[in-house]
């Protein structure tokens, strides 16, 4: 498949990535991912693997759609859970005794 990243053409194939990430060891998860056979890999190291080219030539959405053309499971980056309320030392103590929190 052909594909455009970071403005150059790249003719991939889904046992050429395969090939290309055997013996890569994946660095730790901290966006988007791809599942490059039993392995998880960050988008962007799997960008510089496949097109020798730096991490900040190329958008990790353009390694995510040519990954996802190819086949692969593809995940975005985690939603953010909503942040909980924390109680003051008075709601806690009010809790803890039964009686009714103030709001």
């Amino acid at each position: 498949m052909r594909c455009v990243i970071a403005r150059f053409p790249f003719d991939l194939t889904r046992n050429g990535v395969l090939e290309s990430m055997k013996g890569i060891k994946p660095e730790q998860l901290s966006g988007e991912s791809v599942i490059i056979g039993r392995r998880t890999y960050p988008v962007k190291q799997v960008g510089q693997v496949l097109t020798r080219q730096d991490r900040r030539d190329f958008s990790a959405g353009e390694v995510l759609r040519a990954m996802t053309q190819l086949g692969f499971t593809c995940r975005e980056l985690p939603q953010a859970a909503a942040p909980t309320r924390v109680r003051t030392p008075m709601q806690q103590a009010s809790a803890m005794l039964g009686a009714p929190a103030a709001a």
